[in-house]
């Protein structure tokens, strides 16, 4: 890994880098700069001076940074003199650049800066177009503009030669001052840069953009950054619709800026066609009623820091969607942020320290935990925390010394520590005098209003806060408070003061020359601050109080083994800074506490990415390669909330489409042009009949992303693995299980849950029906009759069982029309059906585009001619009819212009699931005994009806023996009827007495009744669709006792493209309130 520096500036403007191979700080060799901010890129990093001049620091590098300049002599030929430098009145100039229209005379090429240097002197370039030349480098030409030739010709009017010097930027590994723009007129002075760009998504860049902002307000972008002019050329002032106050730039195309009045902006269509982007976007802050305080950017994350000091991760935020979809809280209290390379993040905390943000990685980018940044400083360590950052080394052997517990004796004083041992009383005015003599002239830093307005709005209480884990939260939640960790002592010497109040140093003074000695066992709450002059300057004998840092340049991700970023030696949690020194008890607590859980993992933003085929929605209708992405983030109470994003572009424009997970209604496999897809429901795309279709390489992935998906629908909601003893259970025509959990609200009287909005999973298990009763017994019957009961009852995890099969077969039809030059043929009318098509003749169906009904599916046969046809065949296999469509026989007659034949192939599914297989008797219906939930039945007998029409009573069915083999009873004397419902009828029975007719607009198919006044059914059509086919769930709302008919049907999910539907045989459990 190559190395590369970490830069930082402390309070006073003094600026610092940290090798990632090294393990000190190490400060810029000019003593007398003075730095307000910095921001970093690869290579190279910028700083906005106290003068408001910008300086640019190149990483030296083996390869030389050097310009070339050049200009051109141009010449005409003339009868008396030959070529001469005396041109026509409408000819380029004598010295130009190569289109002519600029003049440059040697003379005219100044150096930018100070930072360049010339190599040597002008020479004539002696090859032509790449080629060496024998006339001098001259070109000829006929006139100008022209094509030059070093050929001179008789016809040759004109020439030109060029002329080369070049230029080495001499100042790489210093800090060069960037000249000011000339002759245009240069920005005001500015209080904030970011540089950024240099990994834009659509193409890599080599080189970085850098914009500004100025105290007024305005955004700047600087131009003519180049590998070969790292200082660039001159300021382009961008459009805002608001005042900005800090911005930022991430290493590709992102761009957000800080408004004065706490909101963002978003820069959109940011491109290297579109260096400056197109429009704004603004962004709410995080927080409802505080103000966003900073904002960093990186690849695809946003953090932002608000007033408050908590910090903020922006979810979703995408190069096809800049904006992000919401904000989580993330712990800790941080006085700004920095995304670097790799999107990860450093901080500047409340302390005033640093900190790393650990476990960030594409598939978490908001990391797990907050580290120090642990570095030497002269013979010591560096750390994040009070005792290392300020108090210098811990002594091991001497860090469980008496700590007395102290208290401030004024707001704008924080101590950070007490002395390892007490003033004594003995002193008197020798000491004070003393004290008077070392103390240093007020000495006020370099920063801006930024860093002034960090330090004059603090708080001055602090409070105890014990939590050492960080929960991520939504927007509007308070999140926990970070771990104030006990202050160890000092190693024998005086403490220097943290840039807490700049203003009270002189108070500070003061009260150091008039305190009272104190008695053993108390330390006074105020020190002198003699000890920062020194050698090293003020504020340097115990380190930096940092103000400022940028990772944009530093290459350090979750798997890089840095020594001063070593999770082990230090603190997981901030360290705020403490108002007074904390006692031995209170030490020894959090060092057990922090011992015990060295490396705990808090909740956070978890992505995963991929790549998919998506079914584009509207015409022409195609397939198109996109990328996707699964956020999932964490609430306060620990429930999972995620969003898929769906990124594509369009006529070179990126957009997306997202889908909220909990807005999830099923999810099922479909087979689509032989492309293992899946189809993604919510309820408005359920209405809308057109549902979110997504297509994988190879089955493996796609039952990946199907399980994914899944889990957090049940997550989100907070289901369990095993289907609950209220759960709807009911089967599609493909023979898929689906599952639901109900909620409260399913049995409320005021807020009914939606059918639309149901969520459906599936159960793995292939059948023709399912039958539940509220005990948690479910059985089913596959398609071959054969009973199965369900072995993951509530309370138990499932196990796999037998294999389940089913064989079914796929028909298309081959139509032909007669023709009286050639017979039958397969060529028919404009009008006519297509000449392969389904049954109905409305869809093209041929052999080869024909599968089976899903991925599940396997071809078991070739496809053939079925002769079993009803109305019957030839001995070819065909039908005869007048026209398309009318009824079809099996002979030609003399009116007979169309015919049709079936060809049929079958199909095979195998599938495990939580099934036991129930041996030896074929059924074809199969019904439990309602009980209510809290019923306490040990034995619930199952009646089934047999394929011959037998009916049956299982006996001994008990949830802890659900498959009981024991007696069946084979009652031979009743006589087996089938009961039928009306079809534009539902009959509901009601106290025993008489019928209560319902009278309905849509036909149904099947019905179930359940406890609590449930009422479930399949309708034959859904209500403004009259096109499709059976399938849709129903459920009667407004059943009760004193009106046991009900109001109105809820119709649910239904059909679809992909015949995503419900079969006729739905079974639902009786489901109790109180259970619920």
């Amino acid at each position: 890994m190559p190395i590369t520096l970490l830069w930082a500036v402390d309070v006073y403007g003094r600026v610092y880098s940290l090798s990632t191979a090294g393990q000190r700080w190490e400060r810029a060799d000019d003593t007398l700069l003075e730095l307000k901010r910095v921001t970093a890129g690869k290579g190279r990093c910028w700083g906005i001076g106290c003068d408001h001049h910008i300086y640019l620091n190149m990483m030296p590098s083996e390869a030389p940074i050097r310009y070339r300049e050049e200009t051109y002599e141009n010449q005409r030929w003339n009868p008396v003199d030959g070529f001469t430098d005396t041109l026509l009145p409408t000819d380029r100039w004598p010295w130009s650049d190569v289109t002519g229209m600029t003049p440059q005379p040697l003379h005219s090429f100044q150096l930018p800066s100070r930072s360049w240097e010339w190599e040597g002197d002008w020479y004539v370039d002696q090859s032509c177009g790449g080629e060496p030349s024998q006339t001098g480098g001259w070109e000829y030409a006929v006139d100008f503009p022209a094509n030059f030739s070093p050929d001179k010709k008789w016809n040759s009017c004109v020439r030109r030669r060029r002329w080369i010097r070049y230029r080495r930027y001499i100042a790489q590994g210093t800090w060069a001052k960037i000249p000011l723009d000339s002759p245009r007129k240069p920005p005001l002075p500015l209080c904030d840069i970011s540089c950024g760009g240099w990994e834009m998504s659509d193409q890599s860049g080599r080189y970085p953009f850098l914009w500004g902002v100025s105290q007024q307000g305005q955004v700047w972008f600087r131009e003519g950054i180049h590998p070969r002019v790292p200082e660039g050329s001159s300021w382009e002032e961008v459009e805002v619709p608001k005042e900005v106050a800090q911005l930022s730039a991430g290493p590709g195309d992102l761009l957000w800026a800080l408004l004065w009045d706490g909101n963002l902006l978003v820069r959109m269509g940011l491109s290297l066609d579109s260096p400056t982007g197109i429009s704004w976007v603004e962004v709410e802050s995080p927080g409802n009623e505080v103000e966003a305080l900073h904002v960093a950017v990186g690849v695809s994350v946003v953090w932002v820091v608000t007033k408050d000091y908590k910090v903020w991760f922006r979810r979703g935020v995408n190069s096809h969607n800049p904006c992000g979809s919401g904000w989580i809280s993330i712990g800790g209290e941080m006085l700004m942020v920095d995304v670097g390379l790799n999107d990860q993040v450093w901080a500047v905390g409340e302390d005033r320290s640093l900190y790393f943000r650990m476990g960030v990685t594409p598939s978490e980018p908001s990391g797990n935990g907050w580290i120090p940044v642990s570095a030497q400083w002269g013979s010591s360590v560096l750390s994040c925390t009070d005792s290392d950052s300020e108090l210098g080394p811990v002594d091991p052997q001497n860090s469980t010394t008496n700590t007395p517990v102290l208290e401030a004796e004024a707001s704008s004083v924080v101590p950070l520590g007490g002395a390892d041992t007490p003033t004594p009383p003995e002193e008197t005015e020798d000491s004070a005098l003393a004290s008077q003599q070392d103390t240093p002239k007020p000495f006020i830093p370099a920063s801006d209003s930024f860093i002034n307005s960090l330090v004059s709005d603090r708080e001055k209480a602090c409070m105890l806060q014990p939590s050492i884990t960080e929960v991520p939260q939504e927007e509007g939640e308070e999140p926990p408070p970070a771990l104030i960790l006990p202050t160890p002592e000092t190693a024998g010497h005086d403490v220097p003061w943290m840039n807490v109040d700049l203003e009270g140093t002189e108070a500070a003074r003061s009260a150091q020359m008039v305190e009272p000695s104190l008695g053993s066992g108390i330390a006074a709450a105020t020190y002198t601050l003699g000890t920062l002059e020194n050698s090293q300057g003020v504020g340097e004998e115990d380190g930096p109080v940092w103000a400022w840092i940028s990772g944009g340049g530093c290459d350090v991700d979750v798997n890089s083994q840095i020594s001063w970023l070593s999770p082990l030696t230090s603190s997981l949690s901030l360290t705020p800074v403490q108002s007074a020194a904390w006692s031995k008890q209170q030490q020894q607590d959090h060092k057990e506490e922090i011992s015990k859980k060295p490396l705990e993992r808090s909740n956070s933003v978890w992505v995963r990415k991929g790549s998919l085929r998506w079914w584009r929605d509207w015409k022409p209708q195609r397939w198109m390669d996109v990328g996707v992405a699964l956020e999932q983030s964490t609430k306060s109470d620990g429930r999972k909330d995620s969003i898929f994003f769906v990124y594509y572009s369009q006529y070179n424009e990126k957009k997306f489409l997202q889908v909220f997970i909990n807005e999830v209604t099923v999810l099922v496999p479909v087979l689509r042009d032989c492309h293992y897809a899946f189809a993604v429901y919510t309820a408005q795309r359920t209405k809308q009949r057109w549902p979110l279709v997504l297509a994988a390489q190879t089955e493996k992935d796609m039952n990946d992303w199907l399980n994914l998906l899944s889990d957090c629908c049940c997550e989100c909601r907070g289901i369990t693995s095993s289907p609950s003893r209220q759960a709807l259970w009911s089967t599609t025509s493909k023979g898929d299980i689906m599952i639901h959990e109900p909620s409260f609200s399913l049995e409320g009287p005021t807020n009914p849950l939606a059918c639309d909005l149901m969520f459906w999973r599936q159960v793995p298990g292939h059948l023709r029906c399912v039958e539940s009763n509220s005990l948690g017994l479910v059985w089913g019957i596959g398609w071959d009759g054969t009973a199965w009961v369900h072995s993951g009852h509530y309370g138990q995890q499932p196990t796999l069982g037998k294999p389940q099969t089913d064989v079914r077969s796929v028909h298309v039809y081959e139509n032909q029309r007669w023709n009286p030059m050639t017979g039958y043929t397969d060529r028919g009318l404009p009008t006519d059906r297509p000449m392969w098509s389904d049954e109905s003749g409305l869809k093209e169906c041929t052999k080869g585009n024909t599968h089976p009904p899903s991925p599940e599916w396997s071809w078991v046969s070739e496809w053939a001619v079925d002769y079993n046809v009803p109305g019957g065949t030839d001995k070819e296999g065909w039908q005869y009819a007048a026209d398309f469509p009318v009824t079809y026989h099996g002979h030609k007659t003399m009116k007979d212009f169309v015919r049709r034949r079936r060809w049929t192939r079958k199909c095979k599914i195998t599938l495990r699931g939580p099934w036991q297989q129930v041996p030896p008797i074929p059924l074809s219906d199969i019904s439990l005994m309602p009980c209510l939930a809290q019923s306490r039945m040990e034995q619930v007998p199952v009646w089934a009806l047999s394929d011959k029409g037998d009916v049956l009573c299982r006996l001994g069915v008990s949830p802890q023996n659900p498959a009981v083999r024991n007696v069946t009873s084979r009652l031979d004397s009743w006589v087996i009827t089938h009961l039928t419902i009306s079809l534009q009828t539902v009959c509901l029975f009601s106290q025993g007495t008489s019928w209560l007719h319902v009278g309905t607009d849509q036909p149904f198919k099947s019905i179930s009744i359940g406890g609590a006044n449930q009422v479930w059914i399949i309708a034959e059509r859904v209500p403004g669709f009259p096109a499709e086919t059976p399938g849709a769930v129903c459920h009667r709302l407004g059943v009760g006792p004193m009106q046991p008919k009900g109001q109105y049907w809820d119709y649910g999910i239904g059909v679809s493209p992909f015949s995503l539907k419900l079969s006729p045989s739905i079974h639902i459990l009786g489901v109790s309130f109180r259970e619920v």
